[in-house]
């Protein structure tokens, strides 16, 4: 395919062009797997094919891109409980479907016109805007990834948007449709409001046996046991493993006298500095100081003190300026600079205080050395244990067994449940690795699970002890918390019944602040708040009470912490609209955008039941690895 390319250009631009196409599939990531799932398709829509390959594709980016946005890898299992497959399958159905269209009308692009879309494309284009030739080599020699993919796949991708823009590119959104949007999300709105506090509600009594009985009957549910599991863990990690004891005192001195700089302490001055808005103002204050003015008459005349001059006590590069350094390193302890001319403005310095330069001894690191160099040795050692503690697990070893074989240590957990917490409700202390609890929880006694990584360095290996399963407790075990509750869903009714009334009393005309006097608390006025933004007292709830209605509007909602608010509507504010604004213009983008993408959508929709589209979800299943995917 890239023989015609290279006849309509040069052959060194296609080459580069198609280069920067690998670039793409650099970021979003092939691993070595989706380069060999078989063959198949996933889904048929017309005359188009969606390959096996081309939905795992897919789906690993969409999930590489969904762990950054959660900050966190994402297993396919996961990404399953999210709903990705599908998403993913209907947007490649779509794709297939925009295909199936455009070849049907015979849409196209000219080989020219192809390779300036490629060459205008910024996530082919390097740091400096230009090509790398050896790059290009590198990537397709890496990912197996053939020119003639990379060009029909964009050649298609310009065929789709091709038929999109005819479809709705100059769709535009309605003026009066984006003034109403934007006074939607500017508009501002300020309650005066009471906050009533579960103080207002009086001391609640204790309920008595009976009742308590049938309120525990009622709420059982919510003081049920968690189920709890006891785990033994063993942790191969460098630090875990090291053997500092051994380390030779020749080592550490070698190591010391290789790194002397990582422990020396440089020279430190303290420095103090009067900066001029002028050479000439500098120049006239260094001739004072020739003359007999000391640097602390210069500060008074300028009405500073010398705790304004402080830049502190710093190292040479810590200075920003390497004029001013340079000058205020050469000075002794209390001598004065003349007019030094920085970078940024002139300025004379006093050093007050000097610190010199300190090399640590080898005495004070001689730990830290030591305990390094033992994790440096122990890290080579991991991954041959690793392989050891495998191979002792698959013939049958338990953890304890292994340990004692290997000399490692095995460390058995305080039973903790599902939020990490133990009988008394305290946070365990388990172990810094991600999905741990998860991973236990969904093991078992007796099963052999994989092992974890523990950083970038380590490995543990655990097994389920014990499986306390989830219960009922008796009454008398949780008696206070049960008492507690009972006691604060009666002082919520309360001040529900305070709240009501006083409600009541604003919607029969009564003032707010006559209603707050008689409850004896104060009316407080809010900051201006726009929709769906909680500000101070305000909760969310309380905010979408005050946009329910117009200026005057009362509400009645809750506040933070069992609190009740009882608001009133006091102003309502909305900024001037003018279109050709910079927000506002962004958002007219933004709103015809979506209404473009809406009426492709139908389109797709329309042109995907038209054309049919049927899905092979045994092979999808397999791809995901849900079911037997046995004969």
């Amino acid at each position: 395919m890239l023989d015609t390319l290279r006849n309509s250009a040069k052959s060194w631009l296609a080459k580069l062009l198609i280069g920067l196409l690998v670039l793409s599939f650099a970021i979003w990531g092939i691993s070595g797997n989706l380069l060999t799932v078989g063959g198949g398709n996933i889904a048929t829509v017309g005359g188009q094919k969606v390959t096996a390959v081309e939905f795992e594709n897919a789906y690993r980016r969409r999930l590489d891109a969904l762990g950054r946005q959660l900050g966190r890898p994402v297993t396919p299992a996961q990404g399953a409980a999210f709903g990705v497959p599908g998403q993913v399958l209907g947007q490649l159905v779509a794709e297939a479907a925009l295909n199936e269209v455009a070849q049907n009308l015979n849409l196209g692009i000219s080989d020219e016109e192809l390779l300036k879309l490629i060459q205008k494309d910024p996530s082919f284009q390097n740091a400096s805007g230009g090509f790398d030739r050896n790059r290009l080599a590198q990537l397709l020699a890496a990912n197996q990834i053939t020119e003639d993919e990379f060009v029909e796949s964009r050649r298609l991708l310009a065929r789709r948007q091709q038929l999109a823009e005819g479809l709705a590119g100059s769709v535009t959104a309605p003026e009066a449709f984006v003034e109403a949007i934007h006074r939607h999300a500017t508009e501002t709105r300020v309650v005066r409001y009471v906050d009533l506090g579960p103080d207002l509600a009086g001391e609640i009594a204790d309920p008595d046996e009976a009742t308590l009985e049938a309120f525990y009957e009622e709420n059982k549910g919510e003081f049920r046991a968690p189920e709890y599991r006891t785990v033994s863990i063993l942790e191969v990690t460098p630090e875990k493993i090291a053997r500092p004891e051994e380390v030779s005192a020749d080592a550490v001195r070698d190591a010391y006298e290789r790194s002397q700089n990582r422990f020396g302490e440089p020279e430190k001055r303290r420095i103090l500095q009067i900066t001029f808005d002028s050479a000439e103002a500098a120049a006239e204050a260094a001739a004072k100081l020739a003359s007999g003015t000391t640097f602390e008459d210069l500060l008074e005349e300028r009405s500073l003190t010398v705790e304004d001059a402080d830049l502190g006590l710093i190292a040479k590069d810590a200075l920003f300026d390497s004029a001013i350094a340079d000058a205020a390193f050469a000075l002794k302890e209390d001598e004065t600079s003349g007019a030094i001319d920085g970078r940024l403005s002139n300025v004379i310095v006093k050093v007050s205080e000097v610190q010199p330069a300190r090399i640590r001894p080898l005495e004070e690191v001689e730990d830290t050395l030591r305990q390094e160099l033992a994790e440096a040795t122990a890290e080579r050692e991991v991954l041959d244990l690793h392989d050891e503690v495998e191979d002792a697990r698959a013939g049958g070893a338990t953890l304890a067994e292994v340990a004692g074989r290997f000399s490692l240590e095995v460390e058995k957990l305080a039973p903790f449940d599902s939020a990490g917490k133990d009988k008394d409700g305290n946070e365990v202390k388990l172990p810094e690795v991600r999905d741990f609890i998860s991973e236990v929880f969904q093991s078992d006694v007796g099963v052999e699970n994989d092992p974890l990584q523990v950083g970038r360095r380590g490995f543990l290996w655990f097994e389920v002890d014990e499986v306390t399963p989830e219960r009922d407790r008796e009454l008398g075990e949780v008696r206070d918390r049960v008492v507690e509750r009972w006691k604060s869903d009666e002082r919520a009714e309360k001040l529900d019944e305070i709240a009501k009334t006083a409600k009541d009393e604003l919607d029969g005309g009564k003032a707010l602040e006559d209603v707050a006097t008689g409850l004896g608390v104060e009316v407080k006025t809010s900051e201006p708040v726009t929709r769906g933004n909680p500000s101070g007292d305000l909760t969310a709830e309380a905010v979408t009470a005050a946009f329910s209605g117009p200026k005057g509007t009362i509400a009645s909602t809750e506040g933070k912490d069992g609190h009740r608010l009882l608001l009133v509507v006091d102003e309502i504010s909305a900024p001037a609209f003018f279109a050709e604004a910079g927000d506002v213009a962004q958002l007219g983008q933004r709103l015809a955008q979506g209404l473009q993408d809406s009426i492709v959508a139908q389109y797709v929709g329309t042109m995907e039941s038209r054309i049919g589209v049927s899905i092979d979800q045994a092979a999808l299943s397999r791809i995901l690895g849900l079911g037997n995917t046995d004969g």
